[in-house]
């Protein structure tokens, strides 16, 4: 099924940072959208999620442009996420006191075919809703995670718990070539994509972020109800989300805005 969309992104330094580590892309002519959260301070963190952007972000741009289709672009993620780790690993053998950064990653494309593919490192995560079901697309790379999936911590104390921001895998912390999880899906008329870093997700329950993304509005909308409604909250960290909703197309190729 061919599709059309249209997309906006934002990000907000929050209410308890000093600056903004986020970084991410909406390429809607492309169908690339990307959110990435950095950490390591000292601009360090801002410094990985960008270089992860651009090198994300530009195998991926290079590849729609030669007409890849969804499973070749699976692949180029793939290599683009090992590229991000090593540039980031790079980074900080030339420049010592950017030790410890990194970041997470989540990336998706639109395919031509209706479908999206997803890549995914770390806790930033990706929401599919639809009708009014909202579902997580991704599964976080974090200490908490793995306890609930081992059965010894609840999700409600996981995101509860002190150590709740404890990332088990993450692009330029070592050893490098992390492999990202790809994922992917149909998509119909209607559907809600986001993007967003922990920072939304820290301060917004499941159940709050699907109230905001059922309210009729501009993807323009949603991001701003968004960041106001996670600030409002208490604004712990960055706030970053984009938003893109799924139209039906009205001629052979996707139109976006």
């Amino acid at each position: 099924m061919k599709l059309a969309w249209k997309a906006a992104g934002g990000t907000d330094v929050g209410r308890m940072r000093r600056g903004n580590e986020d970084t991410f892309v909406v390429d809607s002519e492309r169908g690339l959208f990307l959110v990435a959260d950095g950490m390591g301070g000292h601009a360090a963190g801002e410094i990985a999620s960008a270089l992860a952007a651009e090198a994300v972000g530009g195998a991926l741009r290079e590849g729609i442009d030669r007409g890849l289709q969804a499973d070749e672009l699976a692949q180029v993620m793939v290599e683009s996420f090992g590229a991000a780790d090593r540039a980031i690993g790079e980074h900080v053998e030339a420049h010592p006191a950017t030790h410890g950064m990194g970041t997470t990653t989540t990336a998706c494309v639109l395919c031509t075919d209706g479908t999206y593919r997803i890549g995914h490192v770390g806790d930033s995560r990706a929401y599919l809703l639809r009708g009014d079901a909202l579902a997580q697309v991704t599964k976080d790379h974090t200490w908490v995670q793995r306890e609930v999936d081992e059965g010894r911590l609840t999700p409600a104390g996981a995101r509860r718990h002190r150590l709740s921001h404890i990332l088990t895998r993450a692009l330029g912390t070592g050893p490098f070539d992390v492999p990202p999880d790809l994922l992917g899906g149909e998509l119909r008329p209607g559907d809600l994509l986001m993007l967003c870093s922990d920072g939304l997700t820290g301060m917004l329950s499941d159940r709050q972020l699907g109230r905001i993304l059922s309210i009729p509005s501009t993807p323009e909308e949603h991001v701003e109800r968004l960041i106001r409604a996670a600030n409002a909250r208490g604004g712990r960290d960055n706030i970053t989300a984009v938003v893109v909703e799924i139209l039906p197309a009205t001629d052979a190729a996707p139109e976006n805005g």
